[in-house]
């Protein structure tokens, strides 16, 4: 806890003179508008480049805050097209959401194609300073890419590719400096998918061993279980047969993910989509063979413990809590990237 205390106060002060800041730029543009008009503000604005310093080191909260006080500035096509590039140089998915937030019929559009050169090469340029803190790996990294591609051309990016050939030059041009961000991606997916199979397969052979080897034994006479009244046997043979019916599903997913073709374009949803099945499998799987394991040691204890099932219930929830720390944020960014993706959601903006 003391280690902690100096990075929690470095953080409070941070906090703090994030709403200083804030609340100096209300105080600026509201004795701005007591002592300009509409027009000289707007000038101001325009000439001096708040709005765009602002976008260019991603503090979405002051472009926000500039936009509602003064909607006009979206009528302005070189500002706009300006902040598109701020946008897209420095891949600030809070300020796309927000502009589409206020101009979903403006954003990323070209105005009248005088600017179109520089929002192609905003858009291709592609650095380390563009990565995002909550992409997971780098097979979703391009994931990202590819969205945002999609987003600046204003369709999906099949239709793209086949209905309008002569783009074909864009296409070359975005995968060209991505290639060895496209070879990560390709070993990320190829490990991860590799190491969570075998994990699979593990849970499939204890699985099937464990149907077979049922807590209590069987009757010798007729081959039927000796807990088969009990109601945690019961539990036992169905969170087991689910166990082996996921983990067979998960390893059949990583399969195909390890047999896939592998295109630049199959990282928008194809392999995410397979991947975070396969994950989702692998949890359930996981789950499940916690149940099945809790319900056998308390089938074979209860007769001597009654009390047995608290510390079992209670061990079997740790790694599941653990889990819920260390992987479950990870995996709900991946389930949101793939199938909710923040670049297609615009910011709800109050006015």
């Amino acid at each position: 806890m003391l280690r902690a205390a100096p990075f929690i106060k470095r953080i409070g002060k941070l906090k703090c003179k994030h709403h200083c800041s804030l609340r100096l730029a209300e105080l600026y543009l509201t004795e701005m508008k007591n002592k300009f008009d509409a027009s000289e503000i707007l000038g101001i604005l325009l000439t001096s480049e708040v709005v765009l310093d602002a976008a260019s080191r991603g503090v979405f909260e002051i472009v926000d805050l500039c936009l509602k006080r003064f909607p006009e500035l979206l009528w302005n096509n070189n500002f706009v097209e300006k902040l598109e590039i701020e946008i897209l140089e420095g891949r600030h998915v809070d300020l796309h959401r927000l502009l589409k937030g206020h101009d979903p019929v403006q954003c990323f559009a070209d105005n009248d194609g005088s600017n179109d050169i520089a929002l192609e090469n905003a858009l291709m340029d592609w650095s380390p300073r563009c990565v995002s803190p909550n992409v997971s790996g780098a097979a979703f990294l391009l994931q990202r890419e590819l969205q945002w591609l999609q987003t600046r051309n204003g369709a999906t990016l099949s239709k793209w590719l086949k209905f309008q050939p002569h783009k074909r030059t864009i296409w070359e041009n975005f995968v060209a400096p991505r290639k060895e961000l496209f070879k990560e991606a390709e070993q990320w997916m190829k490990y991860t998918s590799s190491s969570c199979s075998l994990v699979a397969t593990l849970i499939i052979t204890v699985a099937f061993a464990a149907a077979f080897a049922v807590p209590g034994g069987n009757n010798d006479s007729m081959g039927i279980p000796i807990f088969l009244n009990k109601g945690t046997f019961m539990v036992f043979a169905v969170a087991d047969g689910f166990a082996l019916l996921s983990s067979v599903s998960a390893t059949l997913m990583f399969l195909n993910i390890l047999t896939s073709r592998y295109t630049v374009e199959d990282f928008l949803r194809s392999l995410p989509r397979k991947m975070v099945m396969g994950l989702t499998f692998l949890i359930l799987s996981l789950a499940s063979m916690l149940v099945a394991f809790s319900s056998a040691l308390t089938i074979i204890l209860s007769e001597r413990f009654k009390w047995i099932y608290i510390p079992i219930t209670l061990l079997a929830a740790f790694p599941i809590v653990l889990f819920a720390i260390l992987e479950l944020p990870l995996y709900i960014e991946m389930v949101e990237s793939t199938y909710w993706p923040r670049l297609e959601r615009p910011m709800k903006v109050w006015k």
